[in-house]
Parts: structure tokens; C-alpha cells; sequence
């Protein structure tokens, strides 16, 4: 898989193109030109998502109505698709090859990996962050995934949104409970869908990280269902349809969903102790690279090609001896995005790659590979 082309305009403070080379790209220049931009409009041209903002109209540069991102693409035998995504300040469009296609079948097409300050909230932040690091995996290895979570979301508003009415309404439990069957069952076979995708991912994330593929660290991780000492998981569905019977009053009380996958967490540990607790900066940096290459390798296995991978601001997350292993693991298996405001970064490891600037906005070549 690879990004040949990426064509930006009125995205942050970007205009132009580039030309990528199959291997390692490397921007560079002093902080503030719009490096990170630039794997920010990859990442969007992927997943039609920001992993620097949730609202994608921020993107667009200021003046502006729109922002659009072209690339092209090449994957397997010689076949190439023209992507592009233009983003509005209410809305996105995604086409292939000049057709309009959904979100949920355009973001099949390309696929990145990133690394970056933002991404540490994974080792180091709320449960949500960790869910979403799985369900994101998960949906590249196995795109119709993708509904699934996207009709979980909905029955869980939906089912909210009784459960408020209700409350404020002052309808009895017993009534609740008949209202919710329906709502209920829906809930059930879906949040039962999402249960054991995640629990297959992280045994397939760990299968990976147990052969020790980068570095000597022990990273493991075990996904914490908030049903655990409730009853039997391997009977999810019983288990969760029985919870929701006894906790109508509870959930009645509050106006929303208390029980699902919507509320699991993912544990990691980091040479046996929990990384988000007791781990180091540099651990949980450590911790992360291996998490991210880990995803790298089970996409791989299942896809028998690469994404793209993409690692912001590399001299400040990890040092030389740390990049030169990390960059020496990547080469042949991955076309791979950098940034850097160092340019003792460049001279060390730029030898044969093709180096950009963002000089006023636009992409400049300094150095061919």
C-alpha cells in the first residue's frame, strides 16, 4: 500500500503537493511551518478523521469555506484509485476515482498508523481512548466492523434517550422494563458482536507482542469487560441480558445505559506493572511504539500488506538509538511519514530519502532521495 500523491488545498495552512517516495518521506523545517499538517492531511485522507481535532470544519483554513485532500493510491497488482475528501464546515465528502462513496466503504482504501504525542492518551488516558485504539484496529482488519459500532451508538441513544423520557415522565420500572425489551434484545446481539471482536484483537495484538518483534520491553495487554465477577463471560449475551433485567431501576435513576462494552477498558502493562499507573513518560512512549507496531503486524497478517505509518515529531518522542532500531524495522515493510524541526535528525538518517518544508503553505522539496 502506498500514498503516491497527496494534492492539498485550504487545509490548515496548506496548499500544493507532494510527491511521496515508497519508502521513508521525511518533513522537515522549524516548528510552526505546518509539518504536522502535513501527516494530519494523510491521516484525514485515510480515515476521514483528525488525530489532532474531532471537529474536522477546524481543518479548514481560515477564510475559507472548504478544505480538499486528492491522493492516489496504489495497492496490490498495479491498481491505483484517485481518493479525495472535502470537508465542509458541517459535513465531509468522500469519493474514489472521481464516485462518490459512503464513509463507512471509502475508508477501506487507505490505511495509516500514527504515533504521536496525541496518540500517548491511549497508555495514559480515559478507557474511551483505549477503545477506540482497538475498535480502529479492528475495523482495518475487518471493515464491516464498522456497522456494527455504528448501530451499537445508535440503540444506545436511542435507548437513552427512552430512558430520559421516562424518568422525567415518571413511568413506573415495570413499564420501563416492557418499553426496553425490544431495545434491549438489539443491544444485546450487537454489544455481544463487539465483545468478542475486541477480545480476538487483543489476543491477536498479544500473540504478536509475546514474539518480542522490536526492542527487549514486555508489553501485554487484557481486555477488562465491566461485567467481570458478574457471572459467566463466556455466556456474554445471558450474562449482559441478565445484568440489563436487574439494573432497569439503576439505569431508570440516571437516564442513560449503565452496562456494555461501552464501558469495558483495555489493561497494559509494561514489564509487568500497569503502564498508566506506575510507568515513566519513556515507558509509556515505549509502550505505545510497541502497541502501534504490534497493530502494524496483525493488519499485515491479515492483509498481507502494510499501512502507512506515520510518526509525528519523531526526535521528541524517541531518541537516536531508538529511531535508527525503529526506522531499520520499518524499511521494506512500510512506506514511512516523519517529521522533524532537527536537522541533525536529517543528516543522520535522510541519506537516500526525499526531504519536504512547508515554506509559506506550500509543499517545497529540499532534497531528492
Amino acid at each position: 500500500m502506498l500514498l503516491e500523491t497527496l494534492e492539498v488545498m485550504n487545509f490548515r495552512n496548506l496548499n500544493g503537493r507532494f510527491d511521496f517516495s515508497e519508502r521513508l518521506n521525511i518533513v522537515a523545517g522549524d516548528n510552526g511551518l505546518g509539518k504536522t499538517n502535513c501527516l494530519e492531511a494523510i491521516s484525514v485522507l485515510s480515515a476521514t478523521r483528525s488525530f489532532k481535532t474531532s471537529r474536522l470544519s477546524e481543518t479548514i483554513r481560515f477564510g475559507e469555506e472548504m478544505a480538499i485532500l486528492r491522493g492516489r493510491v496504489l495497492r496490490g497488482a498495479g491498481i491505483r484509485h484517485e481518493l479525495q475528501v472535502v470537508i465542509n464546515e458541517s459535513s465531509k465528502t468522500t469519493s474514489v476515482n472521481g464516485k462518490k462513496e459512503p464513509a463507512t466503504r471509502y475508508i477501506n482504501e487507505l490505511h495509516t498508523i500514527v504515533f504521536s504525542s496525541e496518540q500517548l492518551s491511549i497508555v495514559r488516558g480515559a478507557p474511551d481512548e483505549r477503545r477506540r485504539f482497538l475498535d480502529e484496529g479492528i475495523v482495518q482488519i475487518f471493515p464491516p466492523y464498522v456497522r456494527t459500532l455504528s448501530d451499537l451508538a445508535k440503540v444506545i441513544k436511542q435507548k437513552n434517550s427512552l430512558l430520559q423520557s421516562a424518568s422525567e415522565d415518571g413511568i413506573s420500572v415495570d413499564k420501563v422494563a416492557e418499553i426496553l425489551i425490544p431495545w434491549n434484545e438489539q443491544f444485546v446481539a450487537l454489544a455481544t458482536k463487539v465483545h468478542r471482536a475486541r477480545v480476538r484483537y487483543v489476543e491477536r495484538l498479544n500473540e504478536v507482542l509475546q514474539r518480542k518483534l522490536f526492542g527487549k520491553e514486555e508489553v501485554s495487554m487484557r481486555y477488562a469487560s465491566s461485567l467481570e465477577d458478574k457471572g459467566e463471560l463466556s455466556d456474554y449475551a445471558g450474562l449482559l441480558a441478565e445484568r440489563l433485567a436487574l439494573r432497569v431501576q439503576a439505569e431508570l435513576s440516571v437516564g442513560r445505559c449503565l452496562i456494555g462494552p461501552q464501558r469495558d477498558d483495555l489493561e497494559i502493562t509494561f514489564d509487568g506493572h500497569d503502564i498508566r499507573k506506575f510507568g515513566s513518560s519513556g515507558q509509556q512512549r515505549s509502550a505505545l511504539l510497541l502497541l502501534q507496531l504490534a497493530t502494524l503486524a496483525v493488519y499485515h497478517e491479515q492483509n498481507e500488506e502494510y499501512p502507512l505509518f506515520l510518526i509525528d515529531d519523531i526526535d521528541a518522542e524517541l531518541d537516536y538509538g531508538r529511531i535508527g532500531q525503529l526506522l531499520e524495522f520499518l524499511d521494506g515493510k512500510t512506506q514511512t511519514f516523519v517529521t522533524t524541526s532537527k536537522e541533525s535528525f536529517v543528516e543522520r538518517f535522510g541519506g537516500g530519502t526525499p526531504i519536504f518544508t512547508v515554506s509559506e503553505g506550500i509543499p517545497c522539496i529540499l532534497r531528492q532521495g
